[in-house]
Order: structure tokens, then C-alpha cells, then sequence
């Protein structure tokens, strides 16, 4: 009878010390929102449902152009978005693609073409199972946008010269654009076309010679891309 009443001290103790470390560690760890594709249902002025969330996780999914030319039938990615108050840590993770190959990502305006305005943000290289990891550090959430005060036609540096999309020598003017979405691309046409898909020529690399889009996420509206869900 001792032994038993000394087995539920010993364990009401040991609860009692474990029971507030779980409750620290889960109030440290904070909530992570996935973002579902029919989150797109959101009208583009409502922003009532919008996430206060510090974090939010989606999925990247086949673009049209690889849908169109069938080809990259596994490919994917997801996506997950920290925010660290005056920046946030993107990290992106993609599977399914050719081995070896190196990809260009941009955040852009619309996920499908034409795209709107887009955002260089850096490249993602896959492995020998065609796996790619990349991380970034920006603004990535409801205030990313793109702006040109007027007036425009304001001198450029033009560095890439070589057709067929050579740096333009002025720039456009345009008010702040949100800029929600997110696409990867091949860095270059021949990749494309040795994964079995179109050997379109587009801008979307540092020289303005890639290859077609491989991912994005069209899985979300047109105006309520997955960004949009994060607030700062």
C-alpha cells in the first residue's frame, strides 16, 4: 500500500512538471494556418476571412503550360511562410521534377499567363531525384507589391541586350500592385524540352531566355493568391 502511494505522488509530480512544459512549448511554437486551395473563393475585397496567423503552409501545383504540353505529371511543392515581424523566411520545397536542373522563382502578379508584373526572387536546383529546396527572406505577405511612381519612362540600365527579350531602357508607371502568387520555371527551354515539354523561349531567368513555367499556384484565384492569407 506504501509503495502505491508513494507511485501516485511520484506521478502526480512528474504531471505536474511536464503538463506546463507542453503547454510552453506549444505556446512557443505557434500556429501554423494551411492555406487550402478553396481559399480562392474569397472575394477579392473581403478581408474579413484574411489569416492574423504568423504563419501560413500551401501547395505549388503543375502550371497550365506543363498541363497543356503533358508533361511533369508528378510535379509539386509546398510552401511554408514564417513571419519574423519586419521580414518573413520562405522556405519551398518541390519533388517530381527532372534531376539535376535548375529552376528560376519569381513572385508574381497572376499565376497563369501572362503573369502581370514578377518578382526575380532566386533559383531552386534539384538533386538526383528531382527534389529542390530554396529559402528566402522578404516581404512575403498581405503588403508585398510592386510600385513605379509616375512618370514613368524614367532611364533603366539595359545589361541584357540579346533578343529575344532584351532589358527595356525606361520603365512603366503604375500604381502599387499586389503581388501574391508564385511561379518556378525552367532555367532554360532545352531543360524543358528534355523533360518532355515545350521549348518555349520566356523572360523568367536572370538572362531572359528560360524555359516554361513548371509550377505555380493557379490552385488559387487570380486575386487571391496565397500571400494575401499572411499578415504581418
Amino acid at each position: 500500500m506504501k509503495q502505491m502511494k508513494k507511485a501516485r505522488k511520484v506521478s502526480a509530480v512528474f504531471l505536474g512538471l511536464v503538463c506546463p512544459l507542453v503547454l510552453i512549448g506549444m505556446s512557443l511554437a505557434g500556429p501554423v494556418r494551411t492555406v487550402a486551395a478553396d481559399d480562392s473563393t474569397v472575394e477579392a475585397d473581403d478581408s474579413s476571412t484574411l489569416s492574423t496567423q504568423p504563419s501560413i503552409q500551401f501547395n505549388m501545383i503543375r502550371s497550365a503550360a506543363a498541363l497543356a504540353g503533358n508533361c511533369l505529371p508528378h510535379a509539386r511543392g509546398e510552401v511554408t511562410v514564417v513571419s519574423r515581424g519586419p521580414v518573413e523566411v520562405m522556405t519551398v520545397d518541390v519533388e517530381g521534377l527532372p534531376p539535376r536542373t535548375e529552376f528560376d522563382f519569381f513572385v508574381i502578379q497572376i499565376p497563369n499567363a501572362p503573369f502581370g508584373l514578377a518578382w526575380y526572387q532566386g533559383d531552386i536546383e534539384t538533386n538526383a531525384l528531382g527534389e529542390g529546396h530554396g529559402r528566402f527572406v522578404g516581404r512575403f505577405n498581405i503588403e508585398t507589391f510592386i510600385v513605379a511612381q509616375p512618370p514613368g519612362g524614367q532611364a533603366a540600365p539595359v545589361v541584357h541586350n540579346q533578343p529575344p527579350f532584351p532589358d527595356a531602357s525606361m520603365n512603366p508607371s503604375t500604381e502599387p500592385i499586389h503581388t501574391y502568387h508564385l511561379g518556378l520555371w525552367f532555367g532554360s527551354p532545352q531543360d524543358a524540352q528534355a523533360a518532355g515539354c515545350p521549348d518555349t523561349v520566356t523572360r523568367f531567368n536572370g538572362e531572359h531566355n528560360a524555359g516554361i513555367q513548371a509550377l505555380s499556384t493557379r490552385n488559387f484565384g487570380a486575386l487571391n493568391g496565397p500571400l494575401r492569407r499572411l499578415r504581418p
